[in-house]
């Protein structure tokens, strides 16, 4: 009998250990969000755009890569840094012609990505990838003093009439960093020119459209984002708000992706929670933008920045007013390009996008990707790219495609 007692409270033991286990397990899980992805849609691998700032570059391609997988069902991984030295090279023209009077630095816009395979063609990453500076990783911060201090250097010339080799030599500085750009190269066999490329893989710029909802201007009509980083004053289309979030779903409902231009230096943006909010309760705004200057954050202002993550919390409600109140504050400006690739639901129910950075993999808790609320979308986006077919049909009838 003193055997048998023992054996049982043995095991009322274990039963009481692996029940407090449990119950362990499932506070832990409450303390943070969970989410269930409810769509996917198929895109390429998650890259890094490490220190630089060409997320526009990473993005707008990593929209391409994934028209091209929907379209063809063919994985390709196409050069940023082609993009890049295009897009600078003719940024520091328009910069000297205005003699300085517009935005210079890393920056741009998914545009630029459509511009560059417009004018120029594309290249697969194989033939250009923008490493010629003893850097295993995009590391832009001398290159992009350099370049700045060369334009003005060019403004400021005691000349007072430029030469006719200024731009070449710019450009000699691109190409020493970023590689000479390639005339022809080799791809699966065949020799092609960038042009030759772009034209192969059947993807059209003139399939796609740039999207935005703001008050300050007409709907259904094109006009130029006043956002420095629009250094091409390119026109973007502007819908009412709730057709913009309307656009976004319809088009994931149908298998496109959306390039996603958004602010992610909000106090509700916690990369390494991968999770995005615009809670409700109000607390002092941190300014900052990509990973690095969150990053530069110190460990206090991180823990400031990175609160209500524990479990799902109610949300501001987002209303056209409080969107214009927020750009036309600086509250909200052009922070960030990504992907934006499904919808999935927290452990409450609400409605989340599934977004797909370029900031790596590396110990990631959604290695590379984050989740978004409805109302972080519906706040923070400053603009998007889609398919024309991915629009609704009664907006695209407004917008008269």
């Amino acid at each position: 009998m003193k055997s048998l007692s023992t054996t049982m409270l043995f095991i009322a033991l274990i039963l009481n250990l692996q029940l407090l286990a449990e119950e362990k397990e499932a506070e832990e899980k409450e303390k943070g969000y969970v989410f269930t992805d409810v769509i996917t849609v198929k895109d390429t691998p998650v890259k890094n755009q490490y220190r630089s700032g060409t997320c526009w570059s990473f993005s707008g391609l990593g929209f391409v890569e994934a028209e091209l997988l929907r379209m063809s069902g063919k994985e390709y991984d196409l050069s940023e840094m082609f993009v890049v030295n295009h897009t600078y090279s003719d940024k520091a023209k328009k910069y000297v012609r205005l003699n300085g009077h517009l935005n210079f630095g890393g920056g741009a816009e998914v545009t630029d990505v459509f511009r560059v395979i417009n004018l120029y063609g594309m290249v697969p990453e194989t033939a250009y990838t923008g490493l010629q500076y003893g850097e295993p990783m995009h590391t832009h911060g001398e290159l992009d003093i350099l370049l700045k201090n060369y334009v003005e250097a060019i403004i400021k010339n005691k000349n007072r009439r430029l030469t006719p080799v200024w731009h070449e030599a710019y450009d000699k500085v691109l190409s020493t960093y970023l590689g000479e750009l390639p005339e022809t190269f080799e791809f699966e066999g065949t020799e092609y020119t960038p042009a030759e490329f772009a034209k192969s893989t059947g993807f059209d710029v003139n399939d796609y459209v740039e999207i935005t909802s703001y008050l300050h201007q007409p709907y259904y009509k094109e006009f130029v984002m006043e956002i420095p980083d629009n250094w091409l004053w390119a026109p973007i289309y502007n819908v009412r708000l709730d057709e913009m979030m309307n656009i976004i779903d319809y088009a994931l409902e149908n298998g496109y992706t959306i390039a996603w231009g958004a602010d992610v230096s909000d106090k509700g943006f916690a990369w390494k929670k991968g999770v995005a909010i615009i809670p409700a309760e109000e607390k002092d705004d941190l300014t900052g933008t990509e990973k690095e200057k969150w990053e530069a954050l110190t460990k206090k202002e991180k823990e400031k920045a990175m609160y209500a993550f524990d479990g799902s919390v109610k949300e501001k409600e987002i209303t056209p007013e409080l969107r214009q109140e927020h750009y036309d504050n600086y509250l909200v400006t052009d922070d960030h390009g990504m992907l934006i690739v499904g919808t999935a639901t927290d452990q409450d129910g609400n409605k989340f996008y599934k977004v797909k950075n370029s900031w790596g993999t590396e110990g990631h808790i959604y290695n590379g990707y984050f989740y978004a609320s409805e109302a972080y979308v519906k706040l923070q986006t400053i603009g998007i790219a889609v398919h024309k077919k991915a629009i609704p049909k009664k907006v695209a009838k407004e917008l008269r495609f």
